[in-house]
């Protein structure tokens, strides 16, 4: 199937974290954006942030819930291209089917919608996670896009609600990339599209969405936040957490999936590497950035990372370059604290 280079893009979820990056990142490749927000209030913000694109170049379009029977029809109408980002990402979720179902119901929904009123798009990108490859390990392992989470939906299945916050939000992005992947196979043949999925593991880095407070901010900006406020003992601090990936990266991945050929059906891991929280302190304190706790500084080099993820693909394919994190943690702090938090 062809990529695109001009047109316009659905991207649902515009108001999100990756969302915004996203759409900010396909106007300046200088493609036109129809994003999916809940309200006209989000919709309005982003269209004053993405003002300077040009009147014309970003619109929105309401889906309150992307759960419900054909609630993209209108909005994959006329569009070239579909980036699927919305999915919740938390751990507050006591009945892991508050993830599980607008995570699968979401993704299918959408392509349902592109099957049925969709008949420009080309291609569609959809957001998975690491999490979709990843399962425990005891030996240190490092995984690829042929690796598959098959640990957290049978241990879901069987504990339910008992099952841990990781695991029910692991859960949810196996099987609605799964789901997508099965959705693909059973219409390709009479379809116009074609799929890609971007894996990326925690996000961090500025944010330019709307936030209410501080309080509200996506779940990896608050995490680091908390780092940054001293809010973790430093034993907390030296221990392996997960890998890491910059939200512009992550935006460059999905745009990068959109005018690439190569692309085609393939799943793209975007992980910058491995990281503890004294990490991040380490790196901002080389940054400069003034009112950073110190932690134990360096406790965390030389210890072994139980997981690593194989970005191989995404480099050589996408052509995708990742900032440091320095870079991403300095631009991470800054953001937010330029809004008084």
């Amino acid at each position: 199937m062809p990529a695109i280079t001009s047109g316009k893009v659905l991207v649902s979820g515009a108001s999100g974290f990756l969302g915004a990056w996203v759409s900010r990142t396909l106007l300046e490749k200088g493609l036109s954006v129809r994003g999916t927000v809940r309200s006209d209030e989000k919709g309005e913000y982003l269209k004053k942030l993405f003002a300077s694109f040009g009147e014309d170049k970003f619109e929105y379009a309401i889906v309150k819930d992307i759960e419900a029977d054909g609630a993209f029809d209108e909005a994959v109408k006329g569009v070239d291209a579909v980036e699927h980002t919305a999915s919740p990402f938390h751990y507050n979720a006591p009945d892991p089917q508050a993830l599980i179902g607008p995570a699968v119901n979401g993704t299918v929904g959408i392509l349902k919608s592109i099957v049925k009123y969709g008949s420009d798009v080309k291609r569609v990108v959809v957001t998975s996670s690491i999490a979709s490859i990843m399962v425990p390990v005891t030996e240190p392992t490092i995984w690829n896009e042929n690796d598959w989470n098959t640990f957290a939906p049978k241990i879901v299945e069987e504990k339910g609600k008992d099952a841990t916050p990781g695991q029910k939000y692991q859960a949810s992005k196996v099987l609605a990339e799964k789901a997508a992947w099965k959705f693909y196979e059973d219409h390709k043949a009479t379809s116009s599209w074609d799929l890609v999925v971007i894996c990326p593991p925690f996000i961090f880095g500025p944010i330019i969405h709307e936030v209410s407070s501080y309080e509200h901010l996506n779940t990896s900006s608050h995490q680091l936040y908390q780092t940054v406020k001293g809010e973790r003992s430093n034993e907390e601090l030296v221990k392996p957490v997960s890998s890491f990936g910059d939200v512009r990266d992550v935006a460059a991945a999905h745009v990068l999936a959109i005018i690439t050929p190569e692309a085609s059906g393939r799943r793209f891991i975007t992980s910058a590497g491995p990281y503890t929280w004294q990490d991040w302190l380490d790196a901002l304190a080389d940054s400069g950035l003034p009112d950073i706790p110190k932690g134990v500084p360096g406790g965390s080099k030389g210890i072994t990372h139980p997981t690593g993820y194989d970005s191989t693909l995404a480099k050589t394919i996408l052509g995708l370059k990742f900032h440091t994190m320095e870079e991403t943690a300095k631009d991470a702090v800054v953001s937010i604290r330029e809004r008084g938090w």
